[in-house]
Parts: C-alpha cells; structure tokens; sequence
C-alpha cells in the first residue's frame, strides 16, 4: 500500500506538501504531486513504554449520498511502539476519520530501530546506512540499522560499528545492498534518536475517499530547553483537517533485506568538505523570491525559446521586483540565454540539475551532460543556489544516500563555486527519517515543493497559511539548515479538488495570499501557462500554473 503523512506538527492548514516537477522533456504532472498531498502523512494511537493517552479512531460522517447506506464506524488496528514514531493504520472504508491526539513523554534519551519502506526499480541498490560528514581523517562510532533473523523471523536491530574516515568527505557506513528482480517495495531499518521531552501528536481530521488507505500522523516534536527538562506541550492540541486518498495496489511485493551485512560499508565521497556558503536567501518583504521559469515554448510544440524571448521575459520579471529565476536544467541553452538576461538585468539564478530516471549518479549520461555545462559555463557570480535534483527521491529516481553522494560530488566537481546547495523534494520526503539523516548534512537549506491547491481542505485564501505551514515544517527537520519553498502556486483553470478551486479570480487570490505569508521566501510556479504540458492529468490544471499576470508581468 501506498502510504502518507499528516503534518500535525503545524497549524490546522499546515496538511500535506504537493508539487509536480515541469521539465521540459519530461514533465511530470501535477497529478503526481496531486498523489503526494493525496498522501499527505497521517498515524494514530500509539503506546510508550514511558506514558501515553491512547484513543482509537473513530469515523466521524460518511461521505456518500443520502440514499446510500452509510459504512459501519471504523476502528483502525494500531501496533505499539516504544517512542513517538508514526504507525501505519489502515482506513479500509472512505469517510472523515478523527484520529485523536496523543501524547508520549521521554524521560531519557532513546535511539531505536524504525523500519521505512522505499520503492525501488529492477537493480541493485544501496540503502540506509548511516551517513557522516568529516572535515579530517578521523574515526567514526556509530549505531547503525540492520536486521536479524532467527528461524523464519526477521527483526530490526541497532549495532554499533567503527570506521576509520581516512580523509575529509562524506560517508556512508553500513548501507544495505538489495537486488530486486521486478519495480519492489523494500523495508529498510534506520536508526532514530528521541530525546527527552513531552511529543504530542494532534488531533488529526482527515478526509478519505478511497478504500484501504494506510495513514499516519507524526508527532510535534518539542523544541530542547536549556536544561535536561521535558518541554511541556499541552495534551489538548488543535486539530489538524487535511485530506489524504492513497489507493491501496492489488498485491505488494516487498523484498527481503539481507540479513548478513559488513559492518562496516563505506561510500567514500569524492571531494573535501567545503565550509559552510554565508549569506542568506530571499527576497524583500511583500514580494516574491522567485519565479521557476522555462525556456520553451508555450504553445502545444513547446521548442525552444530564442535567445531575443528570453531576455524579454526576463526584462520583465526585473521590472515586477522579482530577484531571482529558478531554472531546472541546461536544456534549451538555458545557461547562455537565461545566464545572459539575467546578468543584463541584475537577477539572481537557482540552477538546478535535473534527474528523470534510474541513475542517481554523475554515470547518468543525462546528469554527465549538465553538470558538464555548467561547469564549462561557470558564471559563479550570478548563482546564489544550486538545486541537485527536482523530486528525485519522490519519483523513485533516487536513493537519499545516492543523492547525498551526487550533492557531494556536485561540490567537488563545481571548485569555482562558493554559494549554497540543495534539493527540491516535497515536504513528506523531507519527513522522512532515512532522507533527512541522509541529505540534513550535505545541504545548505532545505528546498521544499509545496502546493496548497491540492491540498482538498485548503481554499485560495488560505492558500499562504498552508505554505507557511509547509515551510515551518521544513525549516525544522535540519539542525541549523533553515528552509525555503522551491515551487508553490496555483491554476487559473482545471478541475475543483474539493475547496481547492482552480480559476483566475482564485489564482490571484491564492498569490497573493501566498505572497503575503512567506513570499520573501518562496519561488512561484510559475511564469506561463504551457500548452505542450499533459492535459489529461486527474485535475486537468498543469497547463495553467502560468501567473506573470498576476504579479504584474508583462509578456
């Protein structure tokens, strides 16, 4: 089954993140981000060794016809843990459930094994593992997940293992090597680390409208006093009403985790580390960071745009106050033309490397040609980020550690460039324990998609808050690596998704809500409306993101 995550961590419209990538060559719709907020990520009822309130789900009202006979209550079978980790809990019947909040207190430091399940293509992949960054030759001691098994009984265990870092990078000790015949869904253990403190996890309402959907619900995490003290978060937390939809595959096939590991696996990175880039990212107060902008076509050809209708373009993002464009590939001679109006115009880049397929890694022909490029074009003077990867990870085109491995070797291979990195990825990847262990150290800032339009809860005016919400998420989840929105918007035309209504008005209401709530902080997606993108997607939007009208450019 497919699984999601409510983030209850935030404000009642703080719900599920969502965001489709738009390469040209291979744009992914929105329905697929429309599946993530679909996913959003949900858990209920869970036990603790330590104290817990414990209440079952309920199913507050079918949402069916009148004449229809209504499906009985459901109450969702939960498995009890021994922190505050999500549980995955099966919603077999459409309807609103209320999942009640919870609470778990710790009075000492844990660190646990918690199993995350990955979807992975016909290969060999590497995964989990522990992931560290060296300044120096040094020796590492670590826990790390692995699994044992005895008879037919496999269990998630934690170790501990030594490795000598023979010089400064990154590595990964202790991954697991899985071979899988056939596109498979593998469950990996990763070591998790609580420390004391009181986690709640809010009442969540969520809306479901397809059988056999798995949810969760995460905990808020509490903000570490200066004393060894549990931080004090009140049992009684507001509710949180997202809408979550995943249906469930006819057979899942899951592979088995080997259950002889070294113990001590190592993926060297290619470069030395590199201090951390100064500065800061953003726009000024009131008006948008960003615009995402692709240089092709928008009619139903697409092609490429002349280097004259680029710099148009770009004349009149600069003349709306806009500071930078987040462009994600070199396609298109994205680097000359769009590099050129930018400097011509005084805007700041986002360039980004683009991943659409199995090959996480510099060998990926399609990755070898761009990093190429932009290490032959090399104007480091008008880059103030580098995005490696548009929802690669959410797309099954990589591994965390592959794509902290292609970060690293992004940094080693661009010597002349002193400014930030990151990754684009939607909020509930960045959830996720073995991604955020895995990139947290080899990032900048924490890049984040984030759509409200589908979330199904979320109106055009409320729009900003979810996004802000979206961002207080992720600006939480890295120790010191703040975060920022890589793609956030909302269609003129398409299908209604619940409150979510599409539509000009509502597009110009959704902005600048938006705008008004982290604008200074986020990219908007985005410049045009492209007739060449799929029009058969679930909510029939993707080709009417475009909203230089409503930000006042003129094109």
């Amino acid at each position: 089954m497919k699984a999601t995550f409510a983030a209850a961590a935030v404000a009642a419209l703080a719900g599920g993140a969502a965001a489709g990538s738009v390469h040209h060559r291979h744009a992914h719709a929105h329905d697929q981000a429309r599946s993530l907020a679909k996913a959003d990520n949900s858990t209920c009822g869970c036990t603790t060794i330590y104290s817990t309130y414990y209440g079952a789900a309920t199913l507050s009202f079918p949402p069916v016809p009148a004449t229809t006979a209504a499906p009985p209550p459901v109450t969702a079978t939960s498995t009890a843990v021994l922190v505050p980790t999500p549980v995955p809990q099966t919603c077999s019947t459409t309807g609103v459930y209320t999942f009640p909040a919870t609470t778990v207190t710790l009075t000492e430091s844990t660190t646990v094994c918690v199993p995350s399940t990955t979807s992975v293509p016909v290969g060999t992949h590497t995964l989990g593992g522990v992931t560290t960054v060296v300044s120096t030759q040094t020796t590492v001691t670590c826990p790390y997940a692995t699994v044992s098994t005895s008879g037919s009984v496999t269990t998630s265990v934690i170790k501990t293992t030594a490795y000598v870092c023979p010089s400064a990078g990154t590595y990964t000790i202790a991954p697991h090597t899985v071979t899988v015949s056939k596109p498979t869904t593998v469950t990996v253990p990763s070591v998790t680390s609580y420390t004391p403190g009181t986690y709640t996890q809010p009442e969540v309402v969520t809306t479901v409208t397809e059988t056999s959907t798995v949810v969760y619900c995460p905990f808020v995490i509490p903000t570490p006093s200066a004393s060894t003290t549990p931080v004090a978060v009140p049992t009684s937390a507001p509710a949180v009403s997202v809408s979550v939809s995943i249906p469930a595959p006819a057979v899942s096939s899951v592979a088995t985790v080997p259950s002889v590991i070294p113990s001590a696996t190592v993926v060297p990175s290619s470069s030395s580390a590199k201090p951390s880039p100064s500065g800061t990212l953003g726009g000024p107060a009131g008006k948008p960071w960003g615009i995402s902008y692709t240089p092709y076509g928008t009619g139903e050809s697409g092609g490429c745009k002349s280097q004259s209708e680029v710099e148009k373009d770009i004349s009149a993002i600069a003349a709306a106050g806009i500071t930078s464009v987040r462009v994600y590939s070199t396609d298109c001679d994205t680097l000359v033309n769009v590099g050129g109006a930018c400097a011509k115009h005084g805007l700041k880049m986002i360039l980004g490397i683009f991943i659409d397929s199995p090959g996480c890694d510099a060998a990926n022909p399609s990755v070898t040609e761009q990093i190429s490029a932009i290490k032959s074009w090399a104007q480091w003077d008008l880059v103030e980020l580098i995005s490696v990867g548009n929802e690669a990870v959410f797309h099954g085109y990589c591994q965390p550690s592959e794509l902290a491995s292609l970060i690293t070797k992004c940094k080693g291979e661009f010597s002349g460039y002193t400014g930030k990195y990151t990754t684009a990825e939607t909020v509930n990847i960045w959830q996720q324990s073995d991604f955020s262990s895995a990139i947290c150290g080899v990032v900048d800032v924490a890049g984040a998609n984030a759509h409200a339009f589908f979330n199904t809860q979320t109106d055009a005016s409320q729009a900003g808050q979810f996004v802000k919400g979206q961002l207080d998420i992720v600006d939480s989840i890295c120790q010191n690596v703040p975060g920022i929105i890589l793609e956030t918007g909302w269609p003129s035309q398409g299908e209604t998704m619940g409150l979510a209504v599409p539509g000009v008005s509502q597009q110009a209401q959704a902005i600048k809500s938006i705008v008004s709530e982290c604008g200074d902080k986020a990219v908007l997606f985005s410049l045009t409306s492209d007739q060449w993108k799929d029009p058969n997607t679930a909510c029939k939007c993707e080709r009417y993101f475009g909203c230089a009208s409503v930000l006042g450019i003129s094109i």
